[in-house]
């Protein structure tokens, strides 16, 4: 084999520790299973280093071109190991001697090497290899309880994921015989002769695919119900590393595998973030279980990120947006979920009742997050909307940007329902409700929810990190 294995040295690493933890988790008792655990944290810091040195070579596609190692990948390689690692912080409490605690790992491991083949696919069966090996992992993490709800929440997962990924596959499936090949740019070449109608289905239905792994309208139904039946862990997973992966693989596609003029994806796209937005923020009204308004509040943030996507290759703006917006929502939304672990006894808004007065530095932790979340400075998504709002009016949607800004204008309303009972209101009659969940989860939180103050300061140092374009 004349390829070169260690141009992928941050996906190998995470595989081979989730086979290496998979094999120990059968010989390991209950109470030692924290070792797989440090595997997957030593895989995750391993990945971290290898992308480093990777991003000091020059951008290439490998294995005969279905690979891309750019500054798209790079990126991604970043934000889902970072996220992976914060998610093994918050998780080791939660499952501490939990009978599947390895497996958590396992599944994580697996999911975002998924998550990050995603990005970097530059072919379409590539593409739904990835999308396989980001989905299926997902799956079982949502279901590992085992309880009725997170089974429940777990079958109606598999069963969207498999009709979107049947869906996906139809249409890949035309592009290929239309374009006579699988590789994003001789599709883009073949397909410019293409008939349209052929090309908008192919699209359209790729498109869908990737929708259901980012959790856009209208492939947003398994949201709530995932998240909700799932362990805190695992619903800070499916809110955060899938959406890079779809995200990151949405922006190539348009950009590398869509002849220009051929296909108005754009305004599908826009079309689509403008539904996602509205639906999740308005949806988030009513909520009144933390879990199920997060799980609405991702929704409305995945309108915010599609914005970047429908401008694709209409300004340089645009990528840098996508990736630093991705890495701010990534870091504060996990940042939320901390919080939620680290409390497992509080699971309505009421519950939080008087939390500044008990604990005032997780209270502190949680303003941070979800006023990070509207974009309040300094927050990073501030900076984050300001960029894409930016790149979407110098991309001709200026009627996207008004809409995305009224949409955070009504997104403070549900967030402030959460933080008001937590600062203003008196302290609950039964403190055993904000009882901590361990001392991983409050660390976490309190380190998320600095990084993103510290990502919204430093911001100038950030965002030339991915401003760099894919590969011709």
């Amino acid at each position: 084999m004349k390829e070169n294995p260690a141009a992928l040295a941050p996906e190998l690493a995470l595989v081979v520790a989730a086979v290496v933890g998979a094999v120990a988790s059968g010989w390991l008792p209950r109470r030692r299973q924290w070792a797989v655990r440090l595997l997957a944290a030593g895989a995750c810091v391993g990945g971290l280093v290898a992308t480093a040195l990777a991003m000091l070579g020059p951008p290439e596609r490998v294995f005969d071109g279905s690979y891309a190692i750019d500054p798209a990948t790079n990126a991604a390689r970043v934000v889902v190991l970072g996220a992976a690692l914060v998610v093994i912080g918050l998780s080791a409490e939660p499952l501490r001697a939990h009978p599947h605690e390895s497996e958590f790992y396992v599944l994580l491991l697996l999911a975002s090497a998924g998550a990050i083949a995603l990005v970097g696919a530059d072919d379409l069966l590539t593409v739904f290899a990835a999308y396989l090996l980001a989905s299926v992992p997902s799956y079982g993490l949502v279901g590992l309880l085992r309880d009725r709800t997170g089974s429940e929440a777990s079958l109606k997962y598999y069963l969207l994921g498999a009709l979107f990924g049947i869906v996906m596959l139809a249409g890949a499936t035309v592009l290929v015989g239309l374009g006579a090949t699988s590789s994003y740019p001789g599709l883009r070449e073949a397909l410019d002769s293409a008939p349209r109608a052929a090309v908008a289905f192919g699209a359209v239905c790729v498109t869908a695919g990737l929708l259901f792994k980012i959790g856009g309208v209208p492939a947003q139904f398994w949201v709530p119900d995932a998240v909700d039946g799932a362990s805190v862990p695992a619903a800070a997973f499916v809110t955060t590393i899938p959406k890079i992966g779809g995200l990151g693989a949405a922006f190539r596609f348009f950009t590398e595998a869509l002849p220009a003029g051929r296909v108005d994806w754009a305004l599908l796209v826009a079309v689509t973030a403008a539904c996602t937005m509205t639906l999740g923020n308005f949806a988030a009204f009513a909520q009144t279980r933390v879990k199920r308004l997060l799980a609405y509040s991702t929704i409305g943030q995945v309108g915010y990120l599609l914005m970047a996507v429908a401008v694709a290759g209409r300004n340089g703006l645009a990528q840098q947006a996508l990736w630093y917006y991705l890495a701010a929502y990534t870091v504060t939304n996990l940042a939320a979920f901390a919080v939620v672990a680290e409390l497992p006894a509080a699971r309505t808004l009421s519950d939080y009742r008087g939390l500044a007065h008990h604990r005032p530095l997780l209270a502190g932790s949680l303003a941070v997050s979800l006023l990070g979340l509207v974009g309040t400075p300094p927050t990073a998504l501030f900076v984050g909307k300001l960029e894409i709002f930016t790149a979407v009016i110098h991309g001709g949607y200026t009627w996207l940007a008004v809409l995305a800004i009224l949409n955070t204008v009504a997104s403070l309303y549900y967030y402030l329902r959460w933080l008001v009972p937590a600062f203003l209101h008196a302290p609950s009659p039964h403190p055993a409700v904000l009882s901590s969940g361990g001392t991983w989860s409050a660390a976490t939180a309190y380190a998320a929810a600095t990084a993103t103050v510290i990502l919204g300061v430093g911001a100038a140092a950030v965002l030339p990190l991915g401003a760099g374009h894919l590969l011709p």
